[in-house]
């Protein structure tokens, strides 16, 4: 049985939501962020199921102080935003897996299962290409002697990469195993994230075709294998 803690303003969805998992999970509630927040300071839980607009403090700064502070939970947003910005504003803040509104209450166990599974397979293991070090349980990246921050969703494609050094991805490959449940985001979204890790872990006035993960031209990307 997971512990799960449900955050939505919506009295009559948490109490709909509670009853269908209450058979199988423990659900705690929360009607605002704050209370929220204060919740995930003083109890564990297997997965959060959160709302983008709340009272108080917004799902989206919920998820992100969570993060901030060194939570691992898997996050789910229940949410009425529907843009492909959105999701990856969600997902980019922190977020697991982000399921739109209306939602049926069988697909939501089902990424509950899902983000459970993933959680639980988290290795806690130290990964090295070159002066890069990723370190999956303590969730760090370092260059050398110096800690580079990364957004959740360019940590978990640096850790893809560098399991798979000098493999090649295509785009849809990557979106497949890294972005997972998120079906609508495309390729403009991994674009994005490699753009992002070679600014952070790329040697200052380093070309494009010198970076750390190399474009191999309408095929994909690849991490360049360093010892």
């Amino acid at each position: 049985m997971a512990r799960i803690l449900l955050v939505d303003d919506d009295v009559d969805l948490v109490d709909m939501i509670s009853e269908w998992l209450s058979s199988e999970h423990q659900v705690d509630k929360a009607f605002d962020g704050q209370s929220g927040l204060l919740m995930l300071r003083d109890s564990q839980y297997d997965v959060i199921v959160l709302d983008w607009n709340l009272p108080r403090i917004s799902g989206l700064d919920v998820c992100r102080q969570f993060r901030a502070g060194g939570g691992r939970t898997p996050i789910i947003f229940l949410t009425g935003k529907t843009t492909v910005a959105d999701r990856e504003l969600g997902l980019d803040g922190g977020a697991d897996d982000y399921l739109v509104k209306p939602f049926s209450m069988r697909e939501l166990n089902a990424r509950l299962r899902a983000v459970q599974r993933r959680g639980e397979l988290i290795v806690n293991e130290v990964l090295r290409c070159g002066e890069i070090t990723l370190d999956s349980g303590r969730h760090r990246v370092t260059k050398g002697e110096v800690s580079v921050h990364l957004l959740p969703k360019e940590f978990a494609l640096l850790e893809f990469f560098m399991r798979h050094p000098d493999q090649v991805f295509s785009s849809d490959n990557i979106l497949a195993r890294v972005w997972s449940t998120d079906s609508e985001t495309g390729g403009n979204a991994v674009r994005t994230a490699i753009k992002r890790i070679r600014q952070k872990l790329d040697d200052p006035g380093c070309s494009e075709s010198e970076s750390i993960i190399e474009n191999i031209p309408r095929v994909g990307y690849r991490l360049r294998a360093k010892t």
